[in-house]
C-alpha cells in the first residue's frame, strides 16, 4: 500500500485535461433533484467539510439570512467512531460533516414551491458539494455516497441520476480541476490528522474531532492538552 505522501504526489500529478476528458466520457448535468443534499434512509448525510470551509461558511451570505452563524451552525463532528452511551454521544472522530437539520438534510439546503432543491450558500459550497458525483481513484480520498457505479482512467462516478447526460468542456475542465484540488485537500488534511493526532483522555458524553489542526471540541475549539 502506496504512503499517504506518494498517493499525494501522484494528486497533484493529476493531469486536468485527463480528468476532463473522463468527466465527458460519463457525462453528468445537475438536475437540482436535491439527493446528495438530503438524508438517505440507509445512511445519514455526512458531506466531509475542511476546517477552512466550515469558516468561509460561517461568514458566507445566505439570501435573506444575514445571522451569524456559530461553527456548529456550519458543521458537526462525523458521527463514525461514535457511539450513544448513557452519558450522551461520545468518542474520538477525523472530520467535520456538514451539519444537518431536524429531517437529517443539509442545513444549507432549501426547495423551491415546485420541489426544485437549491443551496443557499452555493458560490460557497465546499470541494465536496462542487465535486459530487466524481471522485479520483487514489487511497485517502474519500468516496462519497458510496461505492462508484461508473468510472473512466482514475475518476470515479457515484449514484446520481445526473449522470450520463452531456456536459460543456468548459463544466468539464472547471469540475476537473475542481477534483484534483479536492483529492490535494484531503490528503493534505489526512496527512496533518495523523501527524497531529494524539488519543484524547476524554471524558464520559464528551466528543473529540481530530483535524489537521488538532483535538477539538464539538463547537470548533481546540482542546487543552
Amino acid at each position: 500500500m502506496e504512503s499517504l505522501e506518494a498517493e499525494l504526489d501522484r494528486a497533484r500529478d493529476l493531469d486536468v485535461d485527463d480528468l476532463a476528458d473522463a468527466i465527458e466520457s460519463i457525462g453528468f448535468e445537475c438536475t437540482r433533484c436535491g439527493a446528495c443534499c438530503k438524508a438517505d434512509e440507509a445512511d445519514p448525510h455526512t458531506a466531509t467539510v475542511f476546517p477552512d470551509e466550515v469558516r468561509e461558511l460561517q461568514d458566507a451570505e445566505s439570501p435573506g439570512d444575514s445571522t451569524e452563524r456559530d461553527w456548529r451552525d456550519v458543521a458537526r463532528p462525523m458521527p463514525y467512531g461514535l457511539t450513544e452511551t448513557a452519558d450522551g454521544t461520545e468518542g474520538e472522530t477525523f472530520e467535520w460533516a456538514l451539519q444537518t437539520d431536524g429531517c437529517g438534510d443539509c442545513t444549507f439546503y432549501t426547495e423551491d414551491a415546485d420541489g426544485v432543491g437549491g443551496c443557499t450558500v452555493h458560490e460557497d459550497r465546499p470541494l465536496i458539494c462542487r465535486t459530487y458525483p466524481f471522485s479520483v481513484a487514489l487511497a485517502g480520498t474519500s468516496q462519497p455516497m458510496g461505492e462508484a457505479v461508473d468510472e473512466s482512467g482514475l475518476v470515479r462516478a457515484h449514484e446520481c441520476e445526473g449522470l450520463g447526460r452531456d456536459i460543456s468542456r468548459e463544466d468539464a475542465e472547471d469540475l476537473a480541476a475542481a477534483l484534483k484540488e479536492r483529492a490535494v485537500r484531503e490528503l493534505d488534511e489526512a496527512i496533518d490528522v495523523r501527524d497531529e493526532y494524539e488519543p484524547a483522555d476524554s471524558a464520559p458524553g464528551e466528543v473529540v474531532v481530530h483535524d489537521s489542526e488538532g483535538a477539538k471540541s464539538p463547537d470548533g475549539t481546540l482542546r487543552k492538552r
